[in-house]
């Protein structure tokens, strides 16, 4: 799945990163169901913060989403959006059929 930013209807959602982060990944959950995958099915996460000093609050939500049995690998960088948001996820799911 591609990037998925805090956005509802196509506008970002006003908040700090624990808002932002919630509502990223209510996006990907969303987009994973209409797959047929769910949170256990992802493999790989990349995270893109725009402030790195959001990290341990980022983490922290993440967390909420992935039980330590089933957290995927994640790589975690620093960048600039290209909109005004604070995370952006990507993730890749896979399952046996």
């Amino acid at each position: 799945m591609s990037g998925q930013v805090p956005a509802v209807n196509g506008e970002i959602v006003a908040g700090g990163i624990v808002e932002q982060t919630h509502q990223t990944m209510k996006n990907v959950i969303a987009i994973l169901e209409e797959a047929g995958y769910e949170l256990k099915d992802v493999v790989r996460c990349g995270v893109w913060l725009d402030d790195p000093r959001d990290f341990w609050s980022f983490n922290k939500v993440f967390g909420e989403y992935f039980s330590p049995e089933h957290a995927p690998a994640r790589a975690c960088v620093q960048a600039s959006m290209m909109v005004d948001c604070k995370v952006e996820i990507d993730c890749v799911a896979y399952k046996k059929k």
